[in-house]
């Protein structure tokens, strides 16, 4: 699994982070930044999570 995030699509949410800190942060305008492009096994679900948290679609899995 990865992950892909369109950095021109985000508003600064936050909400990846609340569910996967390990893999999202964000920078100093509030947008988010990928820690990581290809989370652990256990670190899916979490990633899952996040995707689905997003409310500007910025975030999308992709199957590898």
């Amino acid at each position: 699994m990865g992950i892909h995030a369109d950095r021109s699509v985000c508003i600064g949410s936050g909400n990846c982070v609340l569910a996967a800190a390990d893999i999202f942060d964000q920078d100093e305008d509030a947008l988010v930044v990928l820690l990581t492009d290809t989370p652990s096994a256990d670190q899916e679900e979490a990633a899952r999570e996040a995707v689905a948290r997003c409310p500007s679609g910025a975030l999308r899995l992709t199957e590898e």
